[in-house]
C-alpha cells in the first residue's frame, strides 16, 4: 500500500509541476521579457537539442525496453519479469497487440489496419516525432519565417501538450492524434516562444522543460496501464493478482 500511495503522490507532482509549466509557458506569451539575444548560434543550439529529444524519442518508440533500462523509468520492474511480460498472462491468450496485451481493456489504446496492431499512442508520438524534425530543420536550420504568429504558436502548443497529457479517456484515432499533437505541441511552444524572446536562457528552460512533460506523460501512460490491470477480472492474470496481493 505504502508504495502506491507513494507512486500516486509521484504523479501528483508531476502533474502539478506539468501544468505550472504550461502556466509559466502563458506568462510568457502575455508578458514576454526583453531580453533580445540575437546571437547566430542560438536558433542552431536550441534546434539541435530539440532535434536529439525527438530522435531518442523515435529510438524509445523502436526499443521501448532498452530504453526504459537506461532511463531507469521502471524500477519496481527490476526484481521479476519486464512489466509487458506480465501484461501477457491473460489465460490463453499471451499474445502482445501493438505491445500491448491481448486483451479487451486495452482496446481503445490500439488500432487495427489490415492484420497488422499498432499502439495508438506509439505510432501518434512517432509521427508526431517526424514531423517535428521536419519543422525543426525547417525553423532551426532554414529560413523558415513565421511573421507574428508567435502567440498564436505558443497557444496552439499549449493545448496540445495539455491535450497530449490527459489523453487516457480517448479511443484509438484519437488517441493517436493527440499524441500527434502533443509532439508538434512542444515544438509550436519552443518557436513562438523563441520568436517572442530570443532568449537563449528561456529556449533552453523550455528544452527541459518539454523534456518533464515528456517524463510526466510516460508516467501517466504507466499509471494508466496499471490501473487498467488492477481493475480487471480476468482470474489468470498473475499482475492483477499481485497488485491486489499487495493492497
Amino acid at each position: 500500500m505504502s508504495d502506491n500511495l507513494s507512486r500516486s503522490s509521484d504523479i501528483t507532482y508531476l502533474v502539478i509541476m506539468s501544468l505550472f509549466g504550461l502556466l509559466l509557458v502563458g506568462l510568457l506569451v502575455v508578458y514576454p521579457p526583453r531580453v533580445d539575444d540575437y546571437l547566430l548560434w542560438r536558433k542552431p543550439l536550441i534546434g539541435l537539442a530539440f532535434g536529439l529529444i525527438c530522435v531518442f524519442g523515435i529510438l524509445a518508440i523502436f526499443f521501448p525496453t532498452r530504453c526504459s533500462r537506461i532511463l531507469d523509468f521502471r524500477k519496481e520492474e527490476k526484481p521479476g519479469r519486464p512489466f509487458h511480460d506480465k501484461f501477457a498472462l491473460h489465460g490463453a491468450s499471451p499474445s502482445l497487440r501493438g505491445h500491448h496485451p491481448n486483451c479487451g481493456s486495452f482496446a481503445a489504446h490500439v488500432f487495427r489496419i489490415g492484420n497488422k496492431t499498432f499502439c495508438a499512442a506509439c505510432t501518434g508520438l512517432l509521427l508526431g516525432g517526424l514531423l517535428a524534425l521536419v519543422g525543426t530543420l525547417l525553423y532551426f536550420f532554414g529560413n523558415w519565417r513565421i511573421g507574428h504568429s508567435g502567440s498564436l504558436m505558443v497557444w496552439m502548443g499549449v493545448m496540445g501538450v495539455g491535450f497530449g497529457l490527459f489523453q487516457f479517456k480517448s479511443r484509438s484515432f484519437v488517441r493517436l492524434f493527440l499524441n500527434v499533437f502533443f509532439v508538434l505541441g512542444t515544438l509550436l511552444i519552443l518557436i513562438g516562444v523563441d520568436k517572442l524572446v530570443h532568449s537563449v536562457a528561456t529556449d533552453l528552460f523550455l528544452v527541459a522543460l518539454i523534456l518533464f512533460w515528456l517524463f510526466t506523460r510516460i508516467s501517466l501512460s504507466q499509471r494508466d496501464h496499471e490501473r487498467i490491470c488492477y481493475a480487471c477480472k480476468v482470474v489468470s492474470c498473475e499482475f492483477a493478482d499481485r497488485k491486489k496481493r499487495v493492497d
